[in-house]
């Protein structure tokens, strides 16, 4: 289990902290969220229970959900720099 991965996104004199969170392998989704000063504005949640079932080993496991938390992360701050993010 990766247990996250940290980015701070910083649009129009605004600095976005987007968190991606590993809830396990018994939930299989990552959790995403979007805080600025400290207040959660956006959480969502990306199942990867299709990398589960490859049944890869351990390694290459967590090599393909670490790359789907980078994925994930680039993609939520490419949302918050073209305005098309919605707070919850």
């Amino acid at each position: 289990m990766i247990v996250g991965a940290n980015r701070i996104v910083e649009h129009e004199g605004h600095a976005y902290h987007v968190q991606c969170e590993d809830l396990g392998t018994d939930s299989a989704n990552l959790e995403v969220r979007v805080y600025e000063n400290g207040t959660v504005l956006w959480v969502k949640r990306i199942p990867y229970r299709a990398v589960l079932i490859k049944n890869l080993p351990r390694l290459e496991q967590d090599e393909e959900l670490r790359a789907l938390m980078e994925k994930t992360i680039h993609t939520v701050g490419a949302a918050i720099v073209k305005g098309k993010l919605t707070a919850r």
